[in-house]
């Protein structure tokens, strides 16, 4: 069994050899659904401003995968609902009701900054909004889409059926389980300026990480071939 650092040290070596593969990160904001995407994968989303401790390499602060419950949902799908909109009646706006990323990003603005009341009332309230709800968020759904959209991100084709033993649902647990921070000697610590910190969710804000599944729980370090395995696949 290899300690929690070798397994961190690896991963973001593995994290190396898929943006080679890739042909280096993307940027959500600049992506579309004709990007080549696999079906299904995982992603793994960076923030340029938050280093590891080797005050150079980006740390991921993000890893999510979709439909691990039978459904028709793709990869590219998952990503699109995390860009929000380009046109329509709120333009690079977006829906934090379909993205619990968005969701979150936008409970730590609100708590940072100086926004409406009515937007703090109404943001993550239920799962569909009137028209004139979905107006007054419109703000901060255009800076949480800012934010994303300027996040480096990489990802890796999957392509297993939909289940609770998915090897994407391996890869998603087993690499948050092992980047969190919460409760734990801290390695690669979000810097004293992360948006996290401001999280109104503990999870968030002590594991360092824009998830809240997974950051309390031990990963067997074996996902970690999983990952190696499929990066492989993609790229042969």
């Amino acid at each position: 069994m290899i300690s929690r650092r070798e397994a961190v040290n690896e991963f973001y070596s593995l994290m190396s050899e898929l943006e080679r593969g890739c042909g280096g990160k993307r940027l959500l904001s600049q992506c579309n659904k004709a990007g080549g995407w696999p079906d299904r994968g995982v992603y793994f989303f960076f923030e340029n401003d938050e280093l590891r401790e080797d005050g150079v390499s980006s740390r991921v602060v993000r890893v999510g995968t979709h439909g691990l419950r039978p459904s028709k949902t793709t990869l590219w799908g998952r990503l699109a609902q995390h860009k929000g909109n380009i046109g329509g009646s709120m333009p690079n706006g977006g829906n934090h009701r379909g993205s619990v990323f968005r969701l979150h990003l936008g409970s730590a603005l609100l708590a940072a900054g100086d926004w409406p009341d009515t937007i703090g009332r109404s943001w993550a309230v239920g799962a569909n909004a009137s028209k004139e709800v979905r107006q007054a968020e419109y703000p901060l759904e255009q800076n949480v889409s800012q934010r994303i959209g300027s996040m480096p991100f990489l990802w890796v084709g999957v392509d297993d059926e939909p289940s609770r033993l998915s090897d994407r649902g391996v890869i998603e647990r087993g690499a948050i389980a092992t980047l969190s921070n919460l409760g734990r000697d801290p390695i690669d610590s979000p810097s004293a300026g992360w948006l996290g910190r401001s999280s109104p969710n503990a999870r968030i804000r002590e594991s360092g990480l824009w998830n809240v599944n997974h950051v309390d729980e031990v990963a067997n370090t074996t996902w970690l071939d999983v990952l190696a395995n499929w990066i492989g696949e993609s790229t042969i």
